[in-house]
């Protein structure tokens, strides 16, 4: 019996290669994974010896032989593959253990040229894998270091003949996915991110299994994307306390550190059940804080709060008097991270606030699924324009550029109303937009008076604008080109509204 044994991830291979040697099986290895074989002292054959041929082009070519693939790819059961293998002295190959160059971890660095990137990518790591795989009823293949230790006894004890077929064909399948995630990954790179290619591939690895999913009958699971952003983002998290994290939980986290990282001064977003309930931005984050809970205390109850800046201990000793399932901040001072760890089931997330997000969204039809730029707000040349006679004032509009900023982020129809910069009233998700703007304002109270009101698409109706204005609001911003614009703007200018038209609008479904 033979292994043929050649990874990147050493993690365990000492280990595994020697409860190998102990069975019987001989070693063949090549590079760093041979150095570290013979380093522990266990006999190793070079990959060399037996193709009779040097690793050359700096050991871009080492295995891939007739004398490596025909003693993988030949068929144990077929008698003219083995008297072929034969005559040309080629012996088979048992056992394939291998995995591949860190090319994602390797172009995820900003600073990683294209020389870098085409070096790591691998070429004869997948073609063993995928020839050992092909012939997985006599060969079997292993990619996962966490596979080792229950194969090795599971050799030890039965002998690697007494691998089962069920067994052999779960270990291919395994070893199929990571050269296809590994693949996906190569060509996201390569490709022009400008353009919709014909074909892709979505890969990622498994962090996680959740509890459950939305619902308890429901199961989950976490999964890093296989991708140069997907290096960044919630993969990147570190989890500092709290019990464990739901398929809601994370979510609801990924909804607000995407609220709270739009802003570049100090800012805290609250989330519950994947919408925004209030959004605020101070010189302070405690008065963040303090604004962003105020407008809507209700529903933050049970929520998600994220932070664009460091948790300290004065906003750590307000967070404490209100329950909150998750936080989600950069970083946390000792004393805060301290004083938030005494509430028992709290989890506090580190989520630096990187480059690298995904340019992309993917969601699931049946059947298919649809791809889409990333909403990032207006495109750069997107210009706002008055369209009412009465021109915002400078607060109004610092008003409405916040609001603006925040609907963005809420489920369509979206309406958010927004006092300075923090919302004082959330409505979204209904099937009218003339509901939204109500609940916007029941929301509100009295701080509707006076305040701005943002709406990611046009109004259709001017009864909007008569409910808005019959609430006090003095200034809407709006992408404008309904069929009626001319009948909105002429309420709008009746009630003494100003308003704006962006030309932009940001639906989220």
């Amino acid at each position: 019996m033979r292994a043929l044994v050649s990874v990147w991830d050493k993690t365990g291979i000492v280990d595994f290669a020697r409860r190998l040697h102990g069975c019987g099986i001989e070693l063949i290895s090549t590079g760093g994974t041979k150095a570290a074989i013979e380093k522990a002292g266990i006999p190793v054959v070079a990959v060399s010896d037996v193709t009779g041929f040097p690793e050359i082009l700096e050991g871009r070519v080492k295995t891939l032989h007739p004398r490596i693939h025909g003693g993988l790819l030949a068929r144990r059961d077929e008698s003219a593959h083995m008297a072929e293998i034969a005559a040309h002295e080629i012996e088979p190959i048992d056992l394939v253990v291998s995995n591949l160059y860190p090319f994602s971890q390797v172009v995820a660095r900003p600073d990683t040229s294209l020389v870098d990137a085409l070096e790591n990518i691998d070429i004869g790591g997948p073609s063993m894998i995928r020839a050992a795989a092909k012939n997985f009823p006599a060969v079997v293949v292993v990619v996962e270091p966490a596979d080792y230790e229950h194969l090795a006894a599971q050799i030890e004890r039965d002998g690697l003949d007494g691998i089962s077929p069920a067994r052999r064909r779960a270990l291919a399948a395994k070893a199929y996915a990571h050269v296809s995630a590994y693949d996906a990954v190569v060509a996201a790179y390569l490709r022009d991110q400008d353009e919709f290619p014909g074909q892709i591939s979505v890969a990622g690895d498994k962090i996680t299994e959740l509890r459950y999913g939305e619902n308890p009958h429901q199961k989950a699971a976490l999964y890093r994307q296989l991708s140069p952003a997907g290096m960044h983002g919630v993969a990147k998290w570190e989890i500092l306390g709290g019990k464990a994290m739901s398929y809601l939980n994370y979510l609801d986290a990924d909804a607000a550190h995407n609220v709270a990282i739009s802003f570049t001064t100090p800012a805290i977003a609250i989330v519950k059940h994947a919408s925004p309930c209030g959004i605020a931005t101070d010189a302070t984050l405690v008065n963040a804080y303090e604004a962003a809970l105020a407008s809507d205390p209700v529903s933050a109850f049970g929520g998600i709060l994220a932070s664009n800046r460091e948790i300290e201990s004065d906003v750590a000793e307000l967070i404490t008097k209100h329950y909150f399932e998750v936080i989600v901040a950069p970083s946390y001072s000792d004393e805060a991270k301290a004083r938030l760890s005494r509430r028992k089931n709290l989890r506090l997330i580190v989520a630096p606030a990187e480059a690298g997000r995904p340019s992309r969204s993917l969601r699931q039809l049946c059947g298919a699924f649809l791809v889409q730029d990333v909403d990032t707000g207006d495109p750069e040349n997107a210009n706002w324009t008055v369209a009412t006679k009465r021109e915002p004032t400078a607060e109004e509009r610092a008003a409405l550029a916040f609001a603006w900023t925040c609907v963005r982020h809420v489920t369509s129809n979206a309406i958010v109303l927004a006092n300075g910069s923090a919302t004082v009233g959330i409505g979204g998700g209904q099937p009218n937009r003339v509901d939204a703007v109500r609940i916007a304002i029941e929301r509100a109270g009295h701080r509707s008076t006076g305040g701005a009101l943002a709406s990611d698409a046009y109004f259709p109706f001017a009864d909007n604008i008569e409910v808005a204005a019959a609430a006090g609001i003095k200034a809407i911003i709006q992408p404008g080109g309904s069929v009626r614009d001319a009948e909105v703007i002429e309420v709008a200018d009746r009630a003494g509204i100003a308003m704006l038209f962006t030309g932009t609008r940001h639906f989220r479904h």
